[in-house]
């Protein structure tokens, strides 16, 4: 997690210390006003609204050591949405409060608070409803197990709900005992919650938790567009009813490592990129496709579906290879459980 530190004191500033030193020196930047940034080594500014949206959108979370009203007038004009939005906490500069103000469920502010407030000792003040009222999350539930989340909307529908009721929830994964407060099993009602990789919708209004763990095995021919990629992708998933946003990795053969459409459409996806050698697509046991054609061009005679297993961990593809317009795509899902 990308965070950036503003300090205001030089009690903040050796707080500030301490919070790098606890969320780790690596990806972690202070900034202070010249005096003090000149004095610890830290980066200077000269006036921190100015120079306020680059360090917003550049980073996962925020975390001011001082008042709230500086943290408040800081970020205010640059505000989007909860979705896009970085976490922002606020700590006093004696480090007694910890106080999540934005992104506290999906940006993770919440759970930031609560692990800095446990290792400075101090007491995590968190203000969002579902929290105090000790009652499901689904957003930062979501958010932290790796999950999309179908619709925000109905989402906000949820979480309304279940401050004063329970609705059921029901999964493609076995549910453990017991359930969260606000939560009880059942796949029927008017409101209710599904979690799963596919596009079911059991209720009257679903809202679907998906799990980012489905890998896409992708080969194609050279130069080939990033449409053809899309197109052949999404038709292979539609025909299996799985959701595009269960889809954290696309992986192939290393010579397709700089393929710009397949490239382009992986940042479409937000979905990371893995390729392997032919030796090592070569070695994968089970029983695939194979294509004489494909082994004499890149040495391996599948490569979508030895792919996507071999990147996803898995034991054999639930979507096998499939082809259109010059894209052969299969899908893999790696092992993963719902936990509470």
């Amino acid at each position: 997690m990308k965070t950036a530190i503003f300090c205001f004191s030089d009690a903040g500033a050796d707080l500030s210390l301490r919070i790098r030193a606890m969320l780790g020196e690596e990806d972690t930047e202070i900034h202070a006003p010249a005096r003090l940034a000149s004095k610890y080594g830290f980066l200077p500014h000269e006036k921190l609204s100015d120079d306020m949206a680059p360090l917003f959108s550049g980073h996962d979370a925020l975390v001011f050591v001082g008042a709230c009203g500086i943290a408040v007038r800081s970020i205010a004009p640059h505000l989007k949405s909860k979705t896009e939005d970085p976490a922002v906490l606020v700590i006093d500069d004696r480090g007694r409060y910890v106080i999540p103000i934005l992104s506290g469920h999906i940006g993770g502010a919440n759970e930031m608070a609560r692990t800095l407030a446990d290792k400075l000792g101090a007491e995590a003040v968190v203000t969002t409803a579902t929290d105090g009222a000790g009652r499901f999350s689904c957003d930062a539930w979501a958010a932290s197990h790796g999950c999309a989340i179908s619709s925000m909307e109905t989402a906000k529908a949820v979480l309304a709900a279940i401050l004063t009721g329970d609705i059921p929830a029901s999964s493609e994964f076995a549910l453990p005992d017991p359930l969260p407060a606000g939560l009880i099993r059942g796949d029927m009602g008017a409101l209710g919650i599904r979690i799963g990789i596919h596009t079911d919708e059991p209720y009257a209004r679903t809202l679907r938790l998906i799990p980012r763990i489905v890998t896409l095995g992708i080969g194609c021919r050279r130069g080939i567009s990033w449409e053809a990629v899309k197109n052949a992708a999404e038709h292979a998933l539609a025909v299996h009813r799985i959701d595009p946003r269960a889809v954290v990795r696309i992986a192939s053969i290393d010579v397709k490592r700089d393929e710009p459409g397949l490239l382009a459409y992986a940042r479409h996806l937000g979905a990371e990129t893995v390729f392997f050698p032919a030796e090592a697509l070569a070695a994968v046991p089970g029983d695939f496709a194979e294509s004489e054609f494909v082994r004499k061009t890149v040495g391996v005679g599948n490569v979508c579906e030895r792919a996507a297993v071999l990147a996803a961990g898995a034991e054999s593809p639930i979507v096998k290879k499939t082809a259109q317009d010059g894209v052969t795509v299969a899908a893999a899902v790696t092992d993963w459980r719902v936990s509470f």
